[in-house]
């Protein structure tokens, strides 16, 4: 009797749900991840990179601010809008494509992380603030204050990814976040047009961007 009470209190499928069978969590996350539950403050971790990526420095930088980093050019903890085009070349992107980045997202991103409510004409992004500017693209993995929760990437891609069980095709992107990943699709997906989840953890974390800017410049390096 008690196990069974035990087994209704755990179960994460419901008969009448048709979708939870679809969409299925990770029940085994414990065995491969220590604490997948709990929020990491400086590191991505997932259960094939326990310790987050390696030979990525957080410098007591939150995930998320870890993420923006990549295009603070100078390390003033402010990204301007030709901070933001330069980055975005080094990733790869071309000039036009970079260009409406910039305005995109110092556009949306600079006035809620302003540490006062004037309103600036550089448009900066202040990257102290930068969980102000959290959003619904990232599917929980960041919590309200920029941490990362390494639960949530596992689960989106155990709901998500029914094609290959650490891949997202275009049309699984679609389902799992309504293409707003699209830029980070078109900039990391591999030569079978699938994005991976190593790819979308190091986007966390912002390491990809780096990854990216080294292959860019001819550089040796592995995704992995």
């Amino acid at each position: 009797m008690a196990s069974a009470m035990e087994n209704e209190a755990l179960a994460t499928e419901a008969p009448f749900a048709p979708v939870t069978y679809e969409r299925r969590v990770r029940n085994d996350l414990e065995d491969e991840l220590l604490k997948p539950y709990m929020p990491r403050a400086w590191v991505a971790p997932d259960t094939e990179h326990p310790n987050g990526t390696p030979g990525h420095r957080h410098n007591q930088l939150s995930v998320l601010q870890q993420h923006a980093a990549f295009f603070d050019l100078d390390d003033n903890g402010t990204i301007y809008p030709w901070e933001t085009y330069t980055g975005l070349r080094a990733i790869g992107f071309n000039p036009i494509i970079s260009l409406v980045l910039m305005v995109l997202i110092n556009g949306a991103l600079s006035y809620v992380t302003l540490p006062g409510w004037l309103p600036s004409l550089f448009f900066p992004i202040y990257i102290h603030n930068i969980h102000r500017a959290k959003h619904g693209s990232d599917s929980g993995v960041y919590d309200s204050e920029g941490r990362y929760n390494p639960m949530n990437i596992e689960n989106m891609f155990s709901k998500y990814a029914l094609t290959a069980p650490d891949k997202f095709t275009l049309g699984e992107l679609w389902i799992a976040s309504k293409l707003e990943w699209g830029v980070l699709y078109v900039q990391a997906r591999d030569e079978e047009g699938m994005l991976s989840k190593e790819g979308v953890r190091r986007c966390f974390d912002g390491s990809l961007f780096e990854y990216c800017a080294k292959m860019n410049m001819g550089g040796q390096g592995k995704m992995g």
